[in-house]
């Protein structure tokens, strides 16, 4: 009896000129995104987006992407003490991982393409320890969209963040987005 082999994971490239001008940050990021089978493009570009909003030559892709799931999908930790500084999600994680990401590290940040109101409704009906230093950041689908409509493995633009505001500029396209910006719960 034949089995039906499992799909490969096809690798990207990210060239990504990064002015991120709330940050003070110019840096030129050259890195490989591998797609698993079962991630979507809108995912694996909410991932490369967020590592670049996030830069510091600290944050690091979970080591094992989409094959450990209880592992935040970038990270920044301390390198004196190995604690955790940063979590980022991408998608919409369960109430419980945000819990674990929430006792386990300095500030939490949930980057999704989805509708970023249910991730509140789903925490709302669970105990999620120290909720106000939850942060989510919703990407509109429709720049998602436009972003990955590339013809080839790689993708080369300019990335300016800009209090809250995206612009991307490929070629002689210029796309533009803003995130909509939640808290788990409202810090005081």
């Amino acid at each position: 009896m034949l089995r039906p082999m499992a799909q490969p994971s096809k690798l990207y490239r990210f060239r990504i000129d990064l002015s991120d001008i709330d940050r003070g940050i110019y840096e030129q990021l050259d890195f490989r995104l591998a797609m698993h089978p079962s991630e979507s493009m809108p995912y694996m570009l909410t991932r490369a987006l967020a590592y670049a909003c996030n830069y510091s030559e600290a944050l690091e892709f979970s080591a094992q992407g989409l094959g450990d799931p209880e592992s935040a999908a970038l990270s920044h930790s301390d390198a004196t003490s190995g604690r955790t500084l940063l979590w980022i999600e991408i998608g919409n994680p369960s109430p419980k991982k945000l819990h674990k990401a929430s006792k386990a590290s300095q500030a939490v940040k949930i980057y999704t393409y989805k509708d970023a109101t249910q991730i509140l409704r789903d925490c709302e009906k669970e105990n999620v320890h120290q909720p106000e230093k939850i942060e989510i950041y919703q990407l509109n689908d429709k720049f998602l969209t436009a972003l990955g409509e590339e013809s080839s493995r790689e993708f080369r633009f300019s990335l300016m963040v800009q209090e809250g505001a995206l612009t991307v500029t490929r070629g002689e396209e210029i796309l533009n987005t803003e995130f909509k910006r939640y808290y788990l719960k409202d810090p005081a």
